[in-house]
Order: structure tokens, then C-alpha cells, then sequence
């Protein structure tokens, strides 16, 4: 499995983000109307992607919690700031 639930999480954070800026675009008085049409179609681009980013993490979840996918645990190994890793 690609996705993680925290890899899920950033992603659809960072299109929810995307989608309040995008609506903020079309709200914007100064802008043409070429430009609110582009950003009109962008944000149902993002629309779709954020509705397909949901269905994923539905679906990881059913999946932990039906048995059917387990979660993997990565411990991180920083090198640095140790000195065991510091070149003498």
C-alpha cells in the first residue's frame, strides 16, 4: 500500500487549502472573468481530487478495521546531531 492514513491526511490538508484559496480567487473583485473562469475550473479539478483523496482514506480505514490491510510502523533513523555518526 502507498498511501499511509498520515500521507493521506497531508495530502488532503494541503487540497483543502488549495480549494479555500481557489474560492478566494473567485470572490476577488478585481478579477477578469477569464480569470474566475480558470479558477472555476481548477477548483472542480480540485474538488475531484479531494473527493478521490476521501474515498481513499475511507477506504484504508475499512480495511484496518475489517482486518484486510495492516499499518507498517517506520522508526526514523536520523543521523544527525549524533556523534556516534561524526566522522573523527
Amino acid at each position: 500500500m502507498a498511501e499511509t492514513i498520515g500521507s493521506l491526511t497531508d495530502k488532503l490538508s494541503i487540497i483543502q487549502l488549495k480549494i479555500l484559496h481557489m474560492r478566494e480567487q473567485l470572490r476577488r473583485a478585481d478579477a477578469s472573468q477569464e480569470h474566475k473562469t480558470a479558477c472555476g475550473e481548477r477548483l472542480a479539478v480540485m474538488a475531484e481530487q479531494k473527493k478521490d483523496l476521501e474515498e481513499e482514506m475511507t477506504r484504508l480505514f475499512s480495511d484496518v478495521a475489517a482486518g484486510r490491510a495492516t499499518l507498517k510502523i517506520y522508526r526514523q533513523f536520523k543521523m544527525y546531531n549524533d556523534p556516534r555518526y561524526r566522522a573523527k
